[in-house]
């Protein structure tokens, strides 16, 4: 059974079949495909139905949004028929939690899906240029239990209902699932969820009102609880989200101090290397810091990957998968060494057996620069985010790299006051891909490599256009699997400049 045919919808264009569907019409089809990000690609009687959160195989129902220019977008109603495909979830959430769509597929089946689709959009444009060679798609060294990173939630399941801890229900802005068997993290996040719930659960049965932040009167106290852990070392960091709004009928310093206690008294398999209270009085239902008090031990931990070691702090950018960030830098690596000269030795020899200059644009806290610093003369990274940048500086000399160095600030700003110009240039943009100035800019260096490692495959193909219009040709690509069982996958693409 082929499930992701190509050509089935070709059957319903200039037969009028479009326009037998109205918003609000409820249609059932067969998902055929499901394209990136997460939208079911599904064949009704009616015509061609996009909806989203649904699986290859599946018989749906669904309601139509919205049909405009030949094309109808749909939300999922129910699921009448499982896809032959799935062989049941680990995870009690899913279906209800809004944070995985292929949990109930076997692994590598989801990694056929992303491979299919990230094949199919760079052919998208690929097809303009000569031979280029796919490497289909790396798998996580582990599938469970890999986030490094979680933010959660507090809210209630309905309106008006207990207080809870946990992710958005899924399709939801406004109700919290409870998710304190969730797969996708390890069993120390479970304890610490279920400890914090249960603390301000019980305040709460006692007749001390803990509420919650409403997103929409913009009251209350609680909002979010931020959890990250190390891989490698076990360090754990926790933080606790408020606003400035005070509690009643409790002093905020004995509330938090019973929220640490509880806390230490855990028996987890990681270190908790930090607690923190973090204010944050913005109206929009983001995790940031207005202040940052630290309640116990430290304010970052640390992490390693691939021999060098990093200090995390509360917000710092860094790649949510530990083990697939290592597959992911290891492949960037592989990729564009040849072209840039032979791995340093030791410290003293950086920059001595290569003569090239590299521009990481879009660092970060500079992961990618390090990695790559052995190979080259100097590795210049461009990060907006001055925070990020402070961590690289900082994580470059613990890891006595020399020839790195790291400037704050927008790239479409800051590359003409760099006095080095690049022989290599690495990109690592966000999800919405690169400002076109700061790609004409990118492009104007007029470089023989550039290595383009994107999180967004539709905005990597968008960029890819104007590269090919303006004289350069991929080599090679290869997606790589950080985020197994949601929707989102990164790719690696190394482009040539034709001669």
């Amino acid at each position: 059974m082929d499930i992701l045919c190509r050509g089935w919808d070709d059957k319903f264009k200039g037969k009028g079949m479009w326009n037998r569907m109205k918003k609000g019409q409820i249609l059932e089809g067969v998902v055929k495909r499901v394209e990136f990000p997460n939208k079911g690609v599904v064949e009704t009687t009616e015509g061609v139905c996009v909806v989203k959160n649904a699986l290859p195989g599946q018989k749906v129902q669904c309601v139509v949004n919205k049909v405009r220019k030949g094309k109808a977008e749909g939300r999922l109603m129910s699921v009448l028929e499982p896809s032959v495909l799935e062989c049941g979830s680990p995870c009690p959430h899913f279906g209800s939690c809004g944070g995985c769509t292929y949990l109930s597929l076997p692994y590598e089946e989801q990694l056929r899906i992303k491979e299919q689709q990230v094949k199919k959009l760079l052919d998208s444009v690929l097809d303009k240029q000569g031979a280029w060679k796919f490497e289909g798609i790396k798998a996580s060294p582990v599938c469970f239990g890999y986030r490094n990173k979680m933010e959660f939630s507090f809210g209630d399941e309905m309106k008006d209902g207990p207080l809870t801890l946990g992710m958005h229900k899924r399709g939801s802005f406004y109700d919290i699932v409870s998710v304190t068997e969730c797969q996708i993290i390890d069993e120390d996040y479970r304890q610490i969820l279920r400890c914090v719930k249960d603390y301000f659960t019980g305040l709460r049965q006692q007749g001390i009102d803990i509420s919650f932040y409403h997103r929409l009167r913009h009251v209350g106290y609680l909002r979010h609880l931020l959890v990250r852990k190390a891989a490698k070392t076990g360090e754990i960091l926790i933080a606790l989200v408020t606003t400035t709004q005070k509690p009643m009928f409790i002093e905020e310093t004995q509330l938090l101090e019973g929220f640490r206690a509880h806390l230490l008294g855990l028996a987890l398999e990681g270190k908790i290397a930090g607690i923190l209270q973090i204010r944050n009085d913005a109206v929009a239902d983001v995790v940031q810091s207005d202040e940052t008090q630290i309640l116990y031990g430290q304010d970052f931990f640390y992490e390693e990957l691939l021999g060098l070691q990093f200090e995390v702090s509360t917000f710092s950018f860094f790649q949510t998968n530990s083990l697939g960030a290592e597959v992911l830098y290891q492949t960037a690596r592989e990729y564009i060494a040849e072209y840039i000269g032979p791995e340093a030795d030791s410290a003293e020899e950086q920059g001595t057996k290569c003569d090239k200059i590299v521009y990481d644009l879009y660092s970060g806290t500079g992961t990618i620069a390090q990695l790559m610093a052995p190979v080259a003369k100097k590795v210049i990274g461009v990060e907006i985010v001055e925070e990020a940048v402070k961590a690289a500086r900082k994580n470059a000399a613990l890891n006595s790299l020399h020839n790195c160095e790291f400037v704050a600030g927008d790239v479409l700003k800051v590359i003409d006051n760099i006095e080095e110009k690049p022989d290599v240039i690495l990109l690592d943009p966000p999800r919405d891909g690169i400002h076109p100035k700061a790609l004409d800019k990118i492009i104007r260096y007029g470089v023989e490599h550039i290595l383009y490692i994107s999180c967004k495959p539709t905005s990597l193909v968008r960029d890819l256009e104007v590269f090919l219009e303006r004289g350069y040709e991929v080599e090679r690509a290869v997606a790589v699997d950080q985020f197994p069982w949601t929707a989102n996958v990164e790719t690696v693409c190394l482009l040539n400049r034709i001669n």
